[in-house]
């Protein structure tokens, strides 16, 4: 059985794609472990489906490289966006997916530029404490689609400057701290630049490790940003590839945020046929 894949990229998170809409991938689960395999597969930090839907134009599945069912994906959002375009699943530069129950619009502004109109954030949660062994993380919580912590630099001098911290290790004890469980958290540190640019870098919960972007964590990163500096939207967020996110909004009397808007890159890295005997033997061809 041959399954034909793009490799794409947002802003740095890479993603396999495919288009599932007969339900050729019959176990996604360890489909998604053996392609996301970065030496004996074709790498990726996880998988997006293209399934069919009853409520949009199609249902975007989203799968973590370690075959866990993930949460919302801002930059695998703009990525399928892009797939289904190019592959002629939509027609208009305007159209609406599916994921996990909610309609995600989307808009085409270039070949490799996209934008998405996010799910408005939930479950704010300020100042926590989030205590390591001897010391004590200050950070803040926001869902915009999946669990994020937001760690400030400059809420935490301990932790060093944002280009040199352990964001590795760090990130993996608070993804998993008795803070966020049972579900664990994604986890971001920011830094800001000046009145309108932050910059981040972010530990995935599902990858397992720093990543090169994060849609969603951005998202949550800017909105954070823009309560605890004053920033106006649009707020312009660099990842750790070095690619600029940038997220709009508008921001209520009570401090809630709607119309969330998050613009970004997403280019295919190159694509290829996968020849699938079962979930476990596969070859690339």
């Amino acid at each position: 059985m041959k399954i034909s894949f793009t490799k794409m990229s947002g802003a740095g998170n890479d993603f396999v794609v495919v288009d599932n809409r007969n339900g050729i991938i019959t176990d996604p689960h360890q489909f998604t472990i053996a392609v996301c395999n970065r030496r004996l597969g074709i790498g990726a930090d996880g998988v997006l489906l293209v399934e069919t839907s009853n409520i949009a134009d199609f249902t975007m599945r989203y799968y973590n490289a370690d075959g866990t069912d993930a949460g919302m994906c801002g930059n695998g959002g703009r990525c399928i966006a892009k797939f289904a375009f190019d592959n002629g699943i939509v027609s208009k530069a305007s159209f609406k997916f599916e994921a996990l129950g909610y309609v995600y619009e989307s808009s085409r502004i270039n070949s490799t530029l996209y934008e998405l109109k996010m799910k408005n954030p939930a479950d704010y949660k300020p100042n926590q404490e989030i205590k390591l062994d001897k010391r004590t993380i200050k950070g803040n919580y926001l869902n915009t689609g999946t669990d994020h912590s937001v760690i400030f630099m400059e809420d935490n001098p301990e932790i060093g400057e944002l280009d040199t911290a352990d964001v590795f290790n760090l990130g993996r004890s608070i993804r998993y701290d008795k803070t966020y469980q049972p579900k664990g958290t994604n986890v971001n540190f920011v830094s800001k630049i000046d009145p309108n640019n932050v910059k981040i870098r972010t530990y995935e919960r599902g990858v397992e490790d720093e990543t090169l972007a994060c849609g969603t964590g951005s998202v949550a990163s800017a909105l954070l940003s823009s309560t605890k500096f004053q920033m106006k939207s649009p707020v312009k967020v660099k990842v750790l590839s070095g690619a600029i996110l940038e997220i709009s909004f508008e921001k209520k009397a009570d401090g809630s945020f709607s119309n969330v808007i998050l613009k970004g890159p997403a280019e295919n890295v190159f694509k290829g046929t996968i020849n699938v005997k079962n979930s476990f033997d596969i070859a690339y061809e």
